[in-house]
């Protein structure tokens, strides 16, 4: 089936998402696998991504862990060192999806209060076509109801959609709805699947 809309996630496809690398450049390996061990960052982040408060959350969870107090908070404090930097090729792909008038989503677990945060930024996510951010929808990939809300709000068959991801288990759910899919280890192989598909051509896709 013709691709009719093309779905990036965010995180390590647009944005280079590595918590543990900011973690370790700060604290040293030991201190940072100590702290990730005892302490579950990464559930949460998924509340967060789920729509709790982005502060208060990590707020909490540093005072839940006082050993690790300061720590924690730098989730919040020094968000965007851990969200960086961005993927240069991937942001041009999409540049040139949209320069050929193919409409372009988001799909993204990604929080209210750091998504906004991330705008500041990344100027590249106000350029979707339409940005479905799970902190604004109160569930997160790979749950089945956000690919369902995905589906009704933009209407279009999940045939054609073509969605790439970095993870397996998200990609597998958006598989099993019969989406289109590429999973996600750098920007030459996706350039290659959007050229594969014909969206773009090889020098649209350099």
């Amino acid at each position: 089936m013709q691709v009719e809309a093309v779905i990036f996630d965010i995180g390590n496809v647009l944005i280079e998402w590595q918590p543990e690398r900011f973690y370790d450049a700060e604290f040293g390996r030991a201190r940072r696998e100590a702290l990730f061990a005892e302490v579950d960052l990464h559930g949460m982040n998924d509340r967060v991504d789920r729509g709790e408060d982005f502060r208060d959350t990590i707020y909490a969870t540093a005072e839940a862990n006082p050993a690790y107090r300061d720590e924690i908070r730098l989730w919040h404090d020094r968000w965007l060192e851990l969200a960086r930097p961005e993927i240069p090729r991937s942001v041009r792909l999409l540049r040139a999806l949209r320069a050929k008038g193919v409409p372009v989503f988001a799909l993204t677990n990604f929080g209210i209060g750091s998504f906004e945060l991330a705008r500041t930024r990344y100027g590249f996510l106000d350029e979707f076509d339409r940005a479905f951010v799970s902190g604004h929808m109160g569930v997160i990939k790979p749950e089945p109801r956000i690919y369902e809300m995905v589906e009704a709000d933009c209407g279009i068959a999940p045939g054609a959609l073509l969605f790439t991801d970095d993870r397996a288990d998200n990609i597998a759910m958006a598989e099993s709805r019969g989406w289109q899919t590429h999973l996600f280890t750098g920007p030459d192989g996706w350039a290659a699947r959007l050229v594969g598909a014909g969206l773009l051509t090889e020098a649209e896709a350099a």
